[in-house]
């Protein structure tokens, strides 16, 4: 007979690569860990597994309800199982997720861990508008509270870095929306 395992699996559900990758730093340690982007993604997973091996298709059954062992996790955050990859270089903005460092021609700077991943969502999609509570998300890991101060010093300490190095790039704010990466006026 075989035996039940003990372990629980985690599924996370996290829209975007960034969110995913801070989840699986989050959650490294787990026994089982499903990243996902969207639920309909983690029941898919789910329906097939638990048809896995029984001669039945998906289309004939009912997909069951999730057990109580399995831990539905659904959060926005970046684990050190998963490797972040450097995300491509903007406007000869280069970033270093190995040793979280900035990168603008042949000076670097050192980044804090929540430098490095603030810098990180933006350098991943330049020019598009991140909110604030996407932001929060992906750098902080939880619901983003109050005025938003942390973002902004983050952000202002990022600026004047990017000012050291002389980039072309700056970061800009949408006011009462969030911020994004564009190339300096």
């Amino acid at each position: 007979m075989e035996r039940v395992s003990d372990s629980s699996l985690i599924i996370g559900v996290a829209a975007s690569a960034a969110e995913r990758v801070q989840l699986a730093r989050l959650l490294g340690t787990a026994d089982a860990l499903l990243l996902v982007s969207s639920a309909d993604q983690a029941r898919a997973f789910l329906a097939h597994a638990f048809l896995e091996g029984t001669g039945v298709t998906s289309s004939s059954v009912a997909v069951p309800e999730v057990a109580p062992a399995v831990r539905v996790v659904q959060a926005a955050a970046q684990i050190a199982a998963v490797p972040q990859q450097a995300p491509a270089p903007v406007a000869g903005l280069h970033l270093d997720v190995d040793r979280r460092v900035m990168r603008w021609k042949d000076r670097e700077l050192p980044l804090t861990r929540l430098e490095h991943d603030l810098l990180h969502c933006l350098v991943e999609e330049p020019g598009r508008v991140w909110t604030y509570q996407r932001l929060h998300h992906a750098v902080w890991g939880n619901e983003h509270l109050g005025h938003g101060s942390h973002i902004h010093s983050v952000v202002k300490r990022l600026r004047q870095k990017l000012v050291n190095l002389g980039a072309s790039v700056t970061i800009q704010a949408v006011r009462g929306v969030g911020f994004h990466l564009l190339p300096t006026s």
